[in-house]
């Protein structure tokens, strides 16, 4: 790649560590964040006039909507490739691939997985979709913020097909991991002596290995993924499923969970749906 510089749209939890670490790296950046109000803050314009690679990491598929159409249509744009870290549906993706292609400009969608912790560090996975030249010509800079770049197909929204089914399992897994604890507890078990059996028995998952005993054991709840963030990722899941025509019984169950938890403990963070779930299995005795 040229040394042009890189435009980074959208500076939440994960879009601000996944942009510290271009920086780092050397590369030239153009940044712009809604919910930075400082007059010096460049729109989305400025950067689409300077940058022909925009790296977008939003919470939507209305806020990438928005930002493709403002680049698209910018007055001066020297924009030809728009890579979309947002998790935002596999039909949102379609859409903004039809939409910016109609312009000349190369839309790749490309989710990723990790969560800040694996943003700040470089250890996330990244699910990319584009064709292969776009891919191989962008690999290098994507792989300073993602150690794992899967090149998963060539279709607009495959990208997005794979983040969400790996989000169905891992939020299936965080959900069910609540309620076989709090069953546990319910017998009088202990929550660290639970999680240690389970880690090497046949029900060990992500929840048990990682979760459980980092943020939920030590009280500390910073897993760094809302409850309304699963919310969302469930429905689109839910939503998606539907699109085929395919029954998902487990997956409406499971977006019906994380939509109650939202409600209930709305903004935070998503492994407290454990005190949601053993709150709830109390309230009902």
């Amino acid at each position: 790649m040229s040394d042009a510089a890189l435009g980074f749209i959208g500076l939440g939890r994960m879009g601000a560590p996944m942009a510290a670490r271009l920086a780092a790296a050397g590369h030239a950046l153009t940044v712009h964040d809604a919910a930075d109000r400082r007059d010096h803050a460049p729109a989305n314009a400025d950067v689409a006039a300077a940058c022909p690679v925009v790296f977008l990491c939003l919470p939507d598929g209305e806020a990438v909507a928005e930002v493709c159409d403002a680049i698209a249509n910018a007055a001066t744009r020297t924009t030809t490739t728009i890579v979309d870290f947002s998790t935002i549906g596999i039909e949102a993706a379609q859409r903004a691939h039809g939409r910016l292609a109609q312009h000349d400009i190369d839309y790749l969608d490309a989710p990723v997985s990790g969560g800040p912790a694996g943003a700040k560090a470089g250890t996330l996975a990244m699910m990319i979709t584009g064709e292969t030249r776009s891919v191989g010509r962008l690999r290098p800079v994507l792989e300073t913020m993602a150690e794992n770049c899967f090149h998963i197909g060539t279709r607009a929204g495959q990208g997005q097909a794979m983040k969400l089914l790996n989000n169905f399992l891992s939020s299936t897994a965080l959900a069910a991991t609540s309620e076989a604890i709090a069953f546990g507890e319910d017998h009088g078990l202990d929550l660290g002596l639970m999680l240690d059996v389970l880690n090497v028995s046949s029900g060990r998952n992500t929840a048990t290995s990682d979760k459980f005993p980092r943020w939920v054991l030590s009280g500390t709840f910073e897993g760094g993924s809302t409850t309304n963030i699963h919310a969302k990722d469930m429905q689109l899941y839910a939503d998606s499923v539907a699109a085929t025509g395919a029954d998902s019984e487990l997956g409406g169950v499971v977006s019906r969970v994380w939509s109650e938890a939202a409600a209930a403990l709305p903004g935070k963070d998503g492994t407290r749906i454990y005190e949601f779930v053993r709150a709830r299995r109390r309230h009902s005795r």
